[in-house]
């Protein structure tokens, strides 16, 4: 899995840090997605998954190797 966000959708709800904070984070000016692992270990993608799912503005988007 490959993940790429898009900082001009990010709206700085911060849903994504609280479900996944190994793989994203926020500035602290804004609030706006840090993306710490663009290609998080198969362990993180239920969770990375859930964060994508749950971005209020698709900020997030998921490359899956699988499909």
């Amino acid at each position: 899995m490959k993940v790429t966000i898009d900082e001009d959708k990010c709206c700085g709800a911060g849903q994504c840090v609280l479900i996944a904070p190994e793989v994203f984070d926020q500035r602290d000016d804004d609030g706006i997605v840090i993306l710490l692992d663009p290609e998080p270990a198969q362990d993180q993608h239920p969770v990375v998954r859930e964060a994508a799912a749950v971005c209020p503005a698709a900020a997030i988007t998921l490359h899956d190797d699988n499909v």
